[in-house]
């Protein structure tokens, strides 16, 4: 049976934590000794299945990033960037060989206006089991103007994005982990946060796994634009090519 929307239990839903916007409650990923039903470790990288799983037919992970409550991304030394990443792509990529699911989706939210609920760095690694997400996946989602290119991987700013506005997408072969690939995406997530021309507090990230290639869509989140919502129509900002030569500059050139 495979459909194309996903069901929300809000049984669950309304008993999940948040302290994004609630400043007074407890984070249940800083109390690491009441920590359940964990799956894989790392320290200080725990995964472990998610206590509030209000996604009905799906199996859900959680990825607890790092031990500090108020750590970042963007601001992660280079070691623990690529024990991070390297340890994440692996349990998904361990999740969708198992064949027990339709796909895997392995994504983060980050800021108020990202979806999320909890401020402790986290991703999550879902198995869905009647949906495919790689059929709403198009190549030219992930096409653009050229930041950086390596041997390793590339980094482009999207010149179709799939929203609209602004998305990065960071590639690499995957028949194994590139550093650069990670440090293509620690750049964009940067971008976003430090140097927007406009201040930006959220965003998400998204990774594929389409024809032997994985992907990394970095969207900067604001209010979603009314005629995505109504109309699913995208749009482009004419400012494309500034912004990839901003980045060049900063990144690349100092």
């Amino acid at each position: 049976m495979e459909t194309s929307h996903l069901h929300f239990n809000t049984s669950i839903g309304v008993m999940k934590p948040e302290n994004i916007r609630n400043k007074d409650q407890a984070c249940p990923f800083c109390e690491r000794d009441q920590l359940t039903n964990l799956i894989a470790v790392d320290q200080p990288i725990i995964l472990l299945k998610n206590k509030y799983p209000v996604l009905e037919n799906t199996y859900q992970t959680v990825l607890i990033e790092t031990d500090d409550c108020h750590g970042e991304l963007s601001t992660y030394s280079k070691e623990h960037l690529h024990k991070l990443m390297q340890f994440g792509i692996k349990h998904w990529l361990a999740m969708e060989a198992t064949g027990r699911y339709q796909s895997v989706i392995f994504f983060k939210n980050h800021g108020p206006l990202s979806g999320g609920t909890l401020s402790h760095p986290h991703m999550q690694i879902v198995g869905l089991e009647h949906i495919d997400y790689k059929e709403k996946v198009t190549h030219e989602m992930f096409e653009g103007i050229k930041i950086a290119e390596s041997a390793e991987a590339r980094f482009t700013l999207s010149t179709k994005p799939r929203v609209g506005f602004y998305e990065f997408n960071i590639e690499m072969d995957d028949s194994g982990y590139q550093e650069r690939f990670s440090e293509y995406l620690q750049m964009a997530v940067h971008y976003i946060l430090n140097h927007f021309p406009f201040k930006a507090t959220s965003y998400n990230l998204f990774f594929h796994h389409i024809d032997h290639k994985i992907y990394a869509k970095v969207v900067s989140r604001f209010v979603t634009t009314p005629l995505y919502i109504g109309y699913g129509i995208p749009q482009v900002p004419n400012n494309l090519e500034w912004m990839a030569g901003e980045l060049r500059r900063i990144y690349f050139m100092e």
